[in-house]
């Protein structure tokens, strides 16, 4: 009977092993770099946005008026005015033309109050966090801001095994972040900076 059942067992230990090192605790995906390099960003006016639109000289026609969810606004004088996509300055040009067959050379100043952005700027935290989903991106914001924000990790995330899906000129890629390091042992070298449209995958541990 040793004899039998003896290479059995030593096979599987061997699985047990193996299946823990698949399973380790390690990143997977060629890691992210601490900082994501220079890139233009501008924010852009979002369904839900409410913009501030100030007409010189015409109190009349200036007001704050929302982005409604197909992406344009009405406001006093102009309706269905696309605004989504658009930074306030754009949107800004875009609103005197419009004004113009109403009103002599109009200068037009725009504000976004509370603002949200379009979706493909936002950033969404999807798996095992305390609290996935999606975020407005904010100028220089890191992982760490990020994590702050949706409340860390459960008890049941991998947090090294963790990545973000990234769009790098006109592809997606992934790349591997250790949030396990970075949230449970203060390794602020796991910290890493974000980009408008990022989507943080955090796994399930199997363990």
């Amino acid at each position: 009977m040793f004899k039998i059942w003896k290479p059995i067992a030593v096979a599987g230990v061997a699985l047990v092993l193996a299946a823990a090192a698949g399973c380790s605790n390690t990143p997977t995906y060629p890691p992210a770099s601490a900082q994501a390099g220079p890139y233009d960003w501008h924010y852009q006016v979002g369904p839900g946005d409410s913009v501030n639109v100030f007409v010189w000289r015409n109190p009349e026609v200036s007001g704050t008026f929302p982005v409604r969810p197909d992406g344009k606004m009405t406001m006093n004088l102009v309706e269905d005015l696309q605004a989504s996509g658009k930074t306030p300055t754009q949107l800004a040009r875009d609103i005197e033309k419009a004004l113009s067959k109403y009103i002599q050379e109009p200068i037009v100043t725009v504000i976004v109050a509370g603002g949200i952005g379009p979706f493909d700027q936002q950033i969404r935290v999807i798996g095992e966090a305390a609290k996935p989903q999606a975020l407005n991106y904010r100028e220089k914001m890191s992982l760490v801001d990020l994590m702050i924000q949706v409340g860390g990790l459960t008890d049941f995330a991998a947090g090294n095994k963790a990545y973000i899906l990234r769009a790098v000129d006109g592809k997606q890629e992934r790349i591997g972040v250790r949030l396990e390091d970075l949230v449970k042992a203060g390794d602020i070298s796991a910290n890493v900076d974000m980009r408008p449209g990022d989507v943080l995958v955090v796994p399930e541990s199997l363990f």
